[in-house]
């Protein structure tokens, strides 16, 4: 092997053992990283534990000293505190994740989020009017008379709001109603025979011009 070749052989190992000693490194830093999470975690729990000896000692003294309490109940009262914070210290993990589930339920149900289309019905806790319609996205609860009505569970849903027509009924209003539609035609015919002749594919026209006008719309 010529002297470059054995340089590259070299720097070739040197690089491998750099890079693992970067990866003993990174795994090294973060072992030491959770032994201080822990000892931290731990360091509370013995703190707590501390307190709790301490007041039921400062008070198992008083209760020996001022109350005649025995020294079997003096003992008990010590025992008792650090039992407490035991259960307590046990107890505040479960409790918090239980709580943490509980919001997330409701968030769930009353989150953010708004099953109104952009939070119309309920922005910022204000209670808003649906008198010219809406959207709501989601499954959305509201009382009625004799119990709870359920809206958005299949899917979007529009709110509509109601009007009565000329013939008093009532029902939902067409955009654009009562707006008069105006068709001009003209006609030009030589005589009023022809024009009589034509009067099928006249009619036949108009049809297709007013079809057409109500895709439109």
């Amino acid at each position: 092997m010529t002297d470059p070749e054995k340089l590259e052989a070299e720097i070739d190992a040197l690089d491998a053992a750099l890079s693992g000693a970067t990866g003993m490194a990174a795994s090294f830093n973060a072992e030491m990283k959770r032994i201080h999470e822990t000892f931290s975690e731990t360091g509370g729990g013995v703190r707590r534990l501390q307190k709790a000896l301490s007041t039921g000692l400062s008070s198992a003294i008083d209760g020996v000293i001022l109350d005649g309490m025995s020294l079997t109940q003096a003992l008990n009262e010590v025992a008792q505190a650090m039992i407490d914070t035991a259960y307590k210290a046990a107890i505040d993990p479960v409790a918090d994740y239980l709580g943490g589930l509980v919001s997330a339920g409701v968030n769930s149900v009353f989150g953010q989020y708004s099953p109104f289309e952009k939070g119309a019905g309920f922005a910022q806790g204000r209670v808003m009017p649906f008198a010219t319609g809406g959207i709501v996205t989601g499954p959305t609860t509201f009382p009625m008379r004799g119990g709870t009505g359920l809206m958005g569970e299949a899917g979007p849903e529009a709110i509509m709001p109601l009007a009565r027509g000329p013939d008093g009924k009532l029902g939902v209003r067409a955009g654009g109603g009562g707006q008069a539609v105006n068709i001009t035609m003209n006609i030009t015919t030589p005589d009023v025979q022809g024009f009589e002749r034509s009067q099928s594919q006249i009619a036949a026209r108009m049809a297709r011009m007013i079809g057409q006008g109500g895709r439109n719309r």
